[in-house]
């Protein structure tokens, strides 16, 4: 049993201050920092350093044998003590023991160091490569989680009574309804814009009936899906993508795999059905109220008629150009819902995940439209 000598000192714990330059201070600690060394330390070691006021403290722990949280309570009165002179703190020698009880101390109460112990900046061939390693583990996590989505679709198809119904028609509701009047009024002033732009150039070869044309082709072939694709990502991805993160962070998820229950039928694929019915309708609303705004702009601006423009839009425009849009559309919306959940199942953490979460969903979301759009393209060109 460790005895104390007559100053109460523990034995076996020691310290040593020592002065390294103008303002820095090297304190070595040696021994056992744990309960029976703390009121000690609290009560001499805080004393001394103090009587120094430095502005900056190495502290070496190499001599430490065992830490435990009651010595960490001493570096962390060290640490706040310079922090009320601006002082700072650095900590070598510790041990994989002591790194740990460290890092969980409340970073609030710190200054501006993110750390404890000094980093080395990474090389760029390390950062590429773990930039390589954690696309790769998202590439590999989309995989697992777009089977288990597809596993989940097959279940539900074959025992409709297990899909939340009640959960497909509000998400439907959230989705679709919802996002009607911005939708309208962004695609009305879209179709607006095109029809006011176009109309500068063609006016002058007489070829004003031509903005019909333009306005309705430009909208139902790529711009009506793409527009309603990324007001739906940036609508409902993200609230997909932050409803499941607070799940997942609270435990909710957990305690839906402890009840037996699929958290992907149960959360993920209302969603999925949801989005792939409404944003092919949501699209058909995009592409009449652009027209709308061309209409205006050719009845007010250049002396189109009513039945003129109406008649060259629906010389314009066929049924498979329509029906193209539809299935875009529904593309577009199988990505957005099938990006926002997984965003939502793959956050951790505490309250900033959900923002991580629901930007990622939105900016990922984004780019597979775009990608997947070209990818169109390109099959359009080849094939019709």
């Amino acid at each position: 049993m460790k005895t104390e000598n007559s100053t109460g000192q523990p034995e076996d714990s020691d310290y040593t201050l020592m002065p390294t330059g103008e303002g820095t201070l090297s304190l070595h600690l040696s021994g056992c920092m744990d309960y029976r060394c703390a009121g000690f330390m609290f009560k001499r070691l805080l004393a001394d350093v103090e009587k120094h006021h430095p502005s900056f403290l190495s502290i070496d722990l190499s001599g430490v044998a065992t830490m435990e949280d009651f010595g960490i309570a001493v570096i962390f009165a060290l640490k706040r003590m310079m922090s009320t002179w601006d002082g700072h703190i650095e900590i070598t020698g510790a041990d994989s023991q002591a790194k740990e009880l460290l890092e969980m101390l409340p970073s609030e109460h710190f200054d501006d160091s993110a750390s404890f112990f000094k980093q080395e900046p990474l090389g760029l061939v390390v950062r590429l490569g773990g930039a390589s390693i954690k696309a790769a583990n998202d590439v590999k996590f989309m995989v697992s989680f777009a089977g288990s989505l597809f596993l989940a679709c097959m279940h539900a198809f074959r025992h409709p009574g297990r899909l939340r119904w009640g959960d497909m028609i509000s998400s439907m509701e959230r989705v679709g309804v919802d996002a009607v009047p911005i939708i309208a009024l962004i695609s009305f002033l879209m179709g607006l814009i095109m029809a006011f732009m176009s109309s500068v150039q063609l006016r002058e070869f007489g070829a004003n009936i031509y903005v019909a044309s333009l306005v309705a082709l430009a909208m139902v072939r790529e711009l009506g899906p793409i527009i309603t694709g990324i007001i739906v990502a940036g609508r409902s991805g993200s609230a997909f993508a932050a409803e499941i993160a607070t799940m997942e962070i609270s435990e909710e998820v957990d305690a839906l795999h402890v009840m037996g229950m699929n958290p992907i039928l149960f959360l993920a694929f209302p969603k999925l059905i949801a989005s792939v019915i409404v944003l092919p309708i949501l699209t058909l609303l995009s592409d009449l109220f652009a027209i709308a705004g061309g209409l205006l702009v050719g009845v007010s601006m250049l002396n189109l008629t009513l039945s003129a423009y109406v008649d060259q839009t629906l010389r314009a425009v066929t049924l498979y150009d329509v029906g193209w849009g539809f299935i875009k559309s529904a593309v577009f919306a199988a990505l957005i819902s099938w990006i926002g959940c997984i965003r939502g199942f793959q956050a951790h953490g505490g309250a900033e995940a959900v923002g991580t979460a629901t930007t990622s969903s939105v900016v990922t979301s984004i780019f597979l439209i775009i990608l997947a759009d070209s990818i169109f393209a390109i099959i359009r060109t080849y094939w019709g």
